[in-house]
């Protein structure tokens, strides 16, 4: 076989599988890849996807780093979109279009957001052809009626929990804006902490300050002498030491050292809302609609090892749909 007729077979396979080659999808995420909640909607991406596309990840880390890192952040986030060239971007969580959104509006790339608990107008004009995306909304009102359906007798105050993160006072803000309203004949206090010592404060003395019951929202933010407290040691403690059941709004939150459970927020769903939008986005070569989606399903999840800890049994029309987890 001569020189020439090598090269040409060598240059053959090169065309080949440059033809074939995917076509990359960008994932930027505003947390850290072990972070249960980007476990979760990375699975909801990749199952939707599959195959069809490269997908790449990139990871802010705007949980654990601090906020003065952040416009370092996005600037890392910016270089590795440049560099990649992708098809499509997809932002996940609010920092990541909070911090990035505006400069994706004068790009042609399509662009999907997900988990976004802030107004998106917050971050970019809605008019915006290019970007489109997927919010989420803690289920406060339907997580009421699930737990007054378990708590015997119904709960009359409950203290929501949330760290002081971007995601949580975007959470307040979708609530209504206040830290204390009744719902349902039900009297809620909303209480954002970023400081460790005042959330075990929080937690220990709930029942005597007249609570019934905790929700547990986001605690990946909490501080000690500036340094990060690591989520884990959070949920674990206050699992441990809530004076009263603790149930949880996302999750993560739930398990055998955690939260009771109850109507939750998947990162899953979010996932696989937000890559349905981007195959059809990129099939399309447009968004036909750019308004955003809000994907609302929760998921009955419950931990049996806390049911047993606080003598909670399900109803039996809740105990069919429910997912339990030790």
């Amino acid at each position: 076989m001569t020189v020439r007729t090598i090269l040409s077979i060598l240059f053959v396979s090169f065309c080949a599988t440059s033809a074939f080659a995917k076509e990359t999808i960008l994932v930027i995420e505003s947390y850290h890849a072990e972070y249960a909640w980007d476990k979760d909607f990375n699975r909801g991406i990749e199952k939707v996807i599959g195959d069809q596309y490269n997908i790449v990840n990139f990871y802010m880390d705007t949980k654990r780093v601090a906020k003065s890192e952040y416009a370092n952040r996005a600037e890392a986030a910016w270089a590795k979109y440049k560099q990649v060239k992708p098809s499509l971007v997809i932002l996940a969580d609010d920092n990541a279009l909070k911090l990035l959104g505006k400069r994706f509006e004068s790009e042609p790339t399509l662009v999907v957001y997900l988990g976004i608990n802030g107004s998106p107008r917050n971050y970019i004009s809605l008019k915006s052809k290019n970007i489109t995306g997927v919010i989420e909304r803690p289920l406060l009102k339907r997580s009421l009626v699930t737990l007054s359906s378990i708590l015997k007798p119904a709960p009359k105050k409950i203290l929501v929990l949330l760290d002081d993160g971007t995601t949580s006072y975007a959470t307040v803000e979708n609530m209504g804006g206040k830290h204390q309203f009744r719902l349902s004949g039900v009297d809620i206090t909303v209480k954002t902490i970023g400081a460790w010592k005042e959330w075990k404060q929080a937690v220990s003395s709930a029942k005597d300050n007249g609570y019934d019951a905790i929700i547990v929202g986001l605690y990946q933010t909490i501080k000690e002498a500036n340094k990060p407290v690591p989520a884990e040691q959070v949920i674990t403690w206050t699992s441990n030491n809530a004076s009263v059941p603790p149930f949880g709004f996302w999750s993560f939150s739930v398990g055998a050292n955690k939260t009771i459970g109850g109507l939750v927020l998947y990162g899953y769903y979010q996932g696989e809302a937000a890559a349905k939008l981007a195959l059809k986005g990129l099939k399309q070569g447009k968004f036909s609609v750019t308004f955003p989606k809000t994907a609302e399903e929760g998921k009955l999840l419950f931990s049996k090892t806390q049911m047993k800890k606080w003598n909670i049994s399900l109803p039996e029309s809740l105990e069919k749909k429910a997912t339990l987890v030790e």
